[in-house]
């Protein structure tokens, strides 16, 4: 495929405008802490100033700082400032540690900085954001838009397109040359029916519309190509929204396959990059978890085996990354251990589970075990959580797209764990919101994501009635 037939994503001013203002910020703070130290900048100082941008500017890509500027809500955007720089004072000391680099700087002025420079952040941010909407506000930079086609995903376009004005688009108006029966009946006040395909044709020939988005379902494929030939040979920007939301899709995003452009339905989101971070950081945590909880394990182990005659672990099989077999390891917590093709569920008062067995289920300590699993590479520390194969069979043809959750590595902890969606699944409802709670984990997947659930975890792992 050639170059002028390869897709690209739009870029703004304000996407390259971003991270030079975090790397200014950043910089600046530094210099600013060692004048006011009655210091001076030297190289070290300099040399420190831009590790520390390359190391934000990597971390926000994983935390999803760096997405399109202004398309966070500012409260959001202030957290993931907060986060981001987390990691990066973390990057920072881990590197200075290795180097012995931070022995340059004192102490006070490193600390000083690292307040300063998120704060700085963050505040340049908000005065950007308000300089960007009080010019798109004048009309600097917008652009007048029209949608072709009055569907749902047309709608759902148009909230959008509101919702966020850091997009710079002005909706004009749908047009659609259906019966006016046939259209749906809600539709957002920021928009209305201004005519039909015709009469957008007209407009945009005419320069009155800056950029059609067309919503139209794929199957009209006949009006869509009536306004691709009408409009070849103006100047106005056409974009086709399709309507893959009429599947059920699970991560989708751009890809190629031998140069044509597709669309992946179902698709893991931890490929390349973020594979690798999201393991990485599962070595570290499971290696340092493993260290403290170390002396808890042991006194765990010798009360499970002080509490019931049996073996103190329990391995049951499950189904891991694509649906291959894996043995989870736990601590035992019940008088049997069933593996079989039939698991009955642990149910409130269960007469199986030993005294010792409901403290650890309860504070999930019987879990503990699992950081082997996430050092092995069959689990990662945040993720869907495992079920018995005996359930998997079971569920998989009750529940659609059931087996879509075993798209990444299953987890010691999960969205829906800390959602309230943990314990017995004694309806089918209750699965279906597990499941439900798994796609979207996969779905809006970031770093980021991993560890709000994890610190939520240590948070709900005591205070939920339902886990038994």
């Amino acid at each position: 495929m050639s170059a002028a037939h390869s897709i690209r994503s739009h870029r703004s001013i304000w996407d390259f405008l971003q991270p030079a203002l975090d790397a200014c910020c950043i910089v600046a703070t530094l210099f600013a802490v060692k004048l006011a130290a009655r210091g001076h900048v030297d190289d070290a100082g300099l040399a420190m100033g831009l590790v520390a941008v390359v190391a934000f500017l990597l971390t926000s890509q994983l935390t999803g700082l760096m997405s399109r500027f202004g398309g966070e809500a500012a409260d959001r955007e202030i957290l993931l400032v907060a986060g981001t720089w987390i990691l990066t004072v973390v990057a920072l000391a881990v590197l200075g540690v290795a180097t012995r680099y931070n022995e340059l700087f004192a102490r006070s002025i490193l600390a000083v900085w690292i307040v300063t420079a998120p704060c700085a952040i963050a505040m340049v941010r908000m005065a950007a954001r308000i300089l960007q909407r009080g010019l798109l506000h004048r009309g600097v930079g917008t652009r007048t838009v029209a949608i072709a086609g009055l569907n749902e995903l047309g709608v759902q376009t148009a909230e959008n397109i509101h919702s966020d004005p850091g997009l710079g688009l002005r909706l004009v108006g749908f047009y659609d040359d259906r019966e006016r029966d046939r259209l749906p009946e809600r539709v957002p006040d920021s928009a209305a029916l201004e005519g039909d395909l015709r009469q957008l044709v007209k407009k945009a020939q005419a320069g009155e519309i800056d950029s059609i988005l067309i919503t139209l379902p794929m199957r009209a494929e006949d009006r869509i190509r009536y306004i691709l030939d009408q409009l070849s040979n103006s100047t106005v920007s056409v974009y086709i929204v399709p309507d893959f939301f009429v599947f059920e899709l699970l991560h989708a995003r751009w890809t190629q396959m031998g140069g044509l452009p597709a669309v992946s339905v179902f698709e893991n989101p931890l490929y390349g990059v973020d594979g690798i971070t999201k393991r990485c950081a599962d070595i570290a945590l499971a290696s340092v978890g493993v260290v403290v909880a170390a002396i808890p394990m042991l006194l765990v182990a010798i009360a499970v085996k002080w509490s019931s005659p049996g073996p103190i672990f329990f391995r049951q099989r499950r189904y891991g990354l694509d649906g291959q077999e894996i043995r989870v390891w736990k601590f035992r917590s019940m008088k049997t251990t069933d593996d079989g093709p039939v698991v009955q569920q642990a149910t409130k008062s269960d007469p199986r589970i030993t005294k010792v067995g409901a403290f650890l289920r309860k504070s999930s300590l019987d879990e503990l075990p699992q950081l082997f699993n996430v050092l092995e590479g069959s689990m990662s520390l945040v993720g869907p959580r495992p079920h018995a194969t005996a359930h998997n069979e079971q569920y998989r043809g009750l529940i659609r797209g059931y087996m879509l959750r075993h798209k990444v590595k299953p987890g010691i902890t999960g969205l829906a764990q800390v959602s309230g969606s943990r314990g017995e699944t004694d309806t089918l409802d209750k699965m279906q919101k597990r499941i439900d709670l798994d796609h979207q984990y996969i779905r809006r997947w970031s770093l980021w994501l991993d560890i709000k659930i994890l610190f939520k975890t240590l948070w709900v792992a005591w205070r939920q009635p339902e886990a038994y």
